[in-house]
């Protein structure tokens, strides 16, 4: 397999997807047929159309076609057609859902599973790990599994954050919600901070980026990992 999978795809101070451009680049480098667009974890304020629209225009700058896959007489057709697959951000718990209720899953699964590439940016990350466990979103919408992909043998926590000494907020910390999900299941997961991401295929795992990522494994105390390769 082919993975891409990124905390997030903006960071302060850049535009969409340009703080590892020479990486996805690279990724959908030479590919037989568009890059197809899953853009169903936005379930409100942005349609499908428009939110493949920002997705198509950074790509476009690259010299990369992308189409959304709601643009295709069915997903099975998209996939066939298409050269890899790009999930981007929103609820991941719409997402999983959709792609379930529509047979999206099964399609990609099985095209990416043969050695198309995938890259995901923050829910679209979460839904490669064993589940989406460690999702911060909210659950709005019931899928009928919380099971993912699994296509790499970890959760990824995007968008993670560490606790801050100045802080007065007294509610949970991102390390301790992680560590409740310990209590129940044994998956590790990887809190990926903004600005890093993980090149896989699917058996070697590589974290990528300026910033170190957190690792959380049930009954251990987490660790730090910095650029390189993953031993989860």
């Amino acid at each position: 397999m082919k993975l891409l999978l990124a905390s997030t795809s903006s960071i302060h101070g850049h535009s969409y997807l340009s703080y590892f451009k020479e990486a996805w680049t690279s990724h959908f480098k030479n590919i037989n047929g568009p890059v197809i667009f899953i853009p169903y974890a936005r379930p409100g304020g942005v349609s499908w159309d428009d939110y493949t629209e920002v997705a198509a225009k950074a790509f476009k700058a690259e010299g990369i076609d992308l189409k959304g896959i709601h643009t295709f007489d069915s997903p099975r057709d998209a996939a066939i057609k298409g050269g890899g697959f790009f999930t981007g951000g929103g609820n991941t718990f719409v997402l999983l859902k959709t792609l379930i209720d529509n047979d999206s899953f099964k399609v990609i699964d099985e095209h990416v599973r043969l050695g198309k590439p995938y890259m995901g940016t923050s829910a679209g990350s979460n839904i490669a790990g064993s589940t989406i466990g460690t999702s911060n979103d909210m659950p709005i919408i019931y899928p009928q599994t919380f099971n993912a992909f699994n296509w790499v043998p970890f959760n990824i926590n995007p968008h993670y954050q560490d606790p801050s000494n100045n802080s007065t907020h007294m509610g949970e910390t991102r390390e301790t919600r992680i560590q409740e999900f310990h209590i129940y299941n044994k998956t590790p997961v990887i809190g990926l901070r903004e600005g890093s991401y993980i090149q896989s295929n699917g058996e070697e795992h590589f974290l990528k980026g300026d910033l170190s990522a957190r690792i959380f494994k049930a009954r251990k105390h987490p660790f730090e990992i910095s650029d390189g390769a993953l031993s989860i």
